[in-house]
């Protein structure tokens, strides 16, 4: 197999430069080893990084060098992943076959390495921890900042700064801060709108941290609220602990989704809950599993996901919740246990 996904590079080497190729063999051994191929500018850092995996240094594109190897080696068919791979980087791939070998040589395969990422091992989890509690701190330090008439941007750069001088190695994703009604965009990333003297203000962030991301969400009020605004936050509260409580092995992605769903729905507000209850996290932000309605798919021991309900009401409010959640033999274990009560600023 063909590998060329950095993040499924990183997985398989410990490599985190920006080009490379690994050639994993179909049997490997300690005759057969998986091979990276990176340029010049990682000489050093592939001897640092690198182990259990042969390095060649290429002198022209990574992935030319790893196909002549294959041929070398006449091998008659070479997997790669179609999840990642573009029409033009394959094209460029079947140009470098001489034609006579060209048909059936590249054959797709969907998310094999991905599926391997989705249990996390004793190490990963233990990255990831400390991704997940630097983001708790980082939302504690943060609260005395925020304040009515401040930029979203203003708050945003507060925890980034913050998240570097930390040790971050940079944010997992855009920075959402949306104040107000703009707290009902889901995904309504920082802008230069000012905090409203009342109303909700949604905060989703995650930090990379030794090359594990985090994920969570909190929502805050300023100035006292409405009795609507308290109802809607408590439903989302309570739909948010309803789906960890069904986390364990066994259980269907799609039957966490339910649980959260169904008090949103119990409520009269699930048609405001747009989006799935949660995802995958590990080495990229969005990984499987994915916790949507109807999917199929079981927890399994070891994985890292989102539980992340909310309701979003356009020119009102919005209100989103989220944990990261570690899959145990007992059920679900959150990792990020920043206060979820009513925070009034």
């Amino acid at each position: 197999m063909l590998v060329t996904h950095p993040p499924d590079v990183r997985y398989l080497t410990g490599f985190t430069g920006s080009n490379a190729a690994v050639i994993v063999p179909a049997r490997p051994s300690a005759k057969h080893r998986p091979i990276l191929f990176t340029d010049g500018r990682y000489t050093q850092q592939a001897k640092q990084q690198v182990r259990g995996t042969a390095v060649v240094i290429a002198q022209t594109s990574v992935v030319r060098e790893a196909c002549a190897w294959i041929l070398e080696r006449k091998i008659a068919t070479c997997a790669f992943d179609a999840e990642h791979t573009t029409v033009a980087a394959l094209d460029a791939m079947r140009r470098w076959i001489p034609s006579r070998h060209r048909r059936n040589f590249f054959r797709p395969v969907r998310s094999l390495i991905a599926e391997l990422r989705e249990i996390k091992d004793a190490g990963e989890i233990g990255k990831m921890r400390a991704a997940a509690r630097l983001g708790c701190e980082l939302f504690e330090g943060l609260l005395p900042r925020i304040e009515a008439g401040k930029k979203e941007v203003e708050i945003a750069a507060d925890l980034e700064f913050a998240a570097r001088m930390a040790g971050a190695e940079a944010m997992s994703f855009e920075t959402i801060v949306a104040g107000g009604i703009r707290s009902a965009m889901p995904h309504g990333v920082a802008s230069n709108q000012r905090l409203p003297r009342r109303g909700f203000v949604v905060l989703d962030f995650g930090v990379l941290l030794d090359g594990y991301c985090s994920d969570m969400t909190r929502t805050i009020h300023l100035s006292p609220a409405t009795r609507t605004e308290r109802q809607a936050y408590e439903a989302v509260l309570e739909a948010q602990q309803a789906a960890v409580a069904a986390v364990r092995p066994g259980v269907t992605c799609g039957d966490v989704d339910e649980a959260a769903r169904s008090v949103l729905r119990r409520a009269k507000l699930a048609d405001h809950f747009t989006h799935s209850t949660g995802h995958g996290v590990g080495l990229e932000i969005h990984e499987g599993p994915r916790i949507a309605a109807r999917q199929q798919q079981e927890l399994q021991s070891g994985m890292v996901i989102t539980i992340e309900p909310g309701v979003y009401l356009p020119g009102r409010f919005g209100i989103r919740i989220e944990d990261m959640v570690l899959v145990t033999p007992n059920g679900g274990e959150i990792l990020t246990p920043a206060t979820r009560a009513w925070i009034e600023l």
